[in-house]
């Protein structure tokens, strides 16, 4: 009998859905996915592709509490949907929401596996918190294995007593070929792409939350420490909201010369033109799990500048080679990086086809061939 796994994550966010709708191409997998909630507006303004869902769910009813920066989601219906579905085996996206704490215990009690999507790595930001450290220990207490993103997040794993072998990879991964597709039929129609408002001739890119510990203002001094013949060639685009969104705004208004510009969010089909026309990606986090952008940059074949401390450093990202690793809050370093991109035109070009090359490793396919692996050895 083909083992039913069953789901449980947060809401239903456009890069979900490509792995998930692998996963359930997998004939060796019954996926069902459980979401606690279809959006989270206050955070985030992405759109609900509902029409491209190829993968059986159900979302539970739920109400959102804000207690200053924490976000407390609550749900109905977690024990009824599994009792329902009787899962072979539960996944987890997390332990931070009441949800899958009650998903844990229903595995418990019914003998069903439990295994912990982890993108937590050694760099996280949360790390050191007594309550968050007892929470985390009670919930890997009570996990079977562990399905996690990359090397940093292997790493943090083994560094907490886990044993190699409860431990599998499923490689982060972004829709590769929609991203490829969009960003290459933008680069052929160059010249006739200027929207409102129209875009530097050339520029460094960032997409994200526009927030402190992105690093955003580190973006915007290491810019302002570039040569000023640069910074009248390149400008600086963010793209994406948050409460430092003013406060970016100030800084840059104060370089000179130079473009920076602060776009406001986009939405996913939004993007690949606007990575596509960038001289490269720069993703100067202070912590962060992943950063799926730095995936999406590269399948638009763009070179990327992250820092040291983000998750998918160790995995997409070889230094030199198709871009560079920097130490986070450094804008000195960060502008070294940007001189070099901004001044070497077939530099660009090298590591932009390199980080095409190295993301085709990181697809849907393989996410769900490492989802396909867990299941299998956990269940044995």
């Amino acid at each position: 009998m083909i083992p039913k796994l069953v789901i449980v994550t947060e809401i239903i966010a456009p890069y979900r859905i490509p792995v998930f709708n692998a996963l359930a191409q997998r004939p060796e997998i019954d996926l069902h996915v459980v979401f606690l909630s279809e959006n989270d507006p206050s955070l985030r303004q992405w759109r609900v592709y509902k029409d491209e869902i190829q993968f059986q769910y159900d979302v539970l009813p739920s109400r959102r509490l804000r207690l200053g920066a924490h976000n407390i989601l609550l749900n109905r219906g977690v024990r009824s949907a599994l009792n329902r579905m009787k899962p072979d085996v539960v996944l987890c996206g997390g332990y931070n929401y009441l949800a899958s704490w009650r998903a844990a215990y229903w595995a418990r009690i019914h003998r069903v596996p439990l295994l912990l999507w982890s993108e937590s790595t050694a760099f996280d930001r949360r790390r050191g918190y007594r309550f968050v450290e007892f929470i985390k220990r009670r919930f890997l207490n009570l996990c079977t294995g562990f399905v996690v993103s990359g090397r940093s997040s292997w790493n943090y794993l083994k560094n907490l007593g886990i044993a190699d072998q409860r431990i599998f990879t499923a490689p982060n991964a972004v829709d590769i070929s929609l991203f490829s597709s969009l960003a290459e039929a933008a680069r052929q129609g160059r010249v006739q792409r200027r929207g409102s408002p129209p875009l530097p001739s050339r520029y460094f890119f960032y997409v994200g939350r526009l927030v402190q510990p992105k690093g955003i203002f580190d973006l915007v001094e290491a810019y302002g420490q570039l040569d000023a013949k640069i910074r009248s060639l390149v400008g600086l685009v963010f793209v994406g909201d948050g409460s430092g969104r003013g406060e970016l705004a100030e800084r840059a208004s104060k370089i000179s010369p130079g473009t920076i510009q602060i776009l406001g969010f986009a939405h996913r089909e939004e993007l690949p033109e606007l990575y596509a026309l960038a001289d490269c990606f720069v993703f100067p986090t202070h912590s962060d799990p992943w950063g799926l952008v730095v995936n999406e940059a590269m399948a638009c074949s763009l070179p990327v500048i992250v820092t040291s401390v983000a998750g998918c450093a160790l995995d997409l990202v070889q230094d030199g080679c198709n871009g560079f690793v920097v130490a986070p809050s450094d804008p000195s370093r960060l502008a070294a990086a940007m001189a070099r991109l901004a001044g070497d035109p077939g530099l660009r070009a090298k590591m932009g086809a390199k980080s095409r090359e190295r993301v085709e490793a990181y697809s849907p396919a393989t996410w769900a061939a490492g989802m396909v692996e867990a299941v299998a050895k956990t269940r044995t």
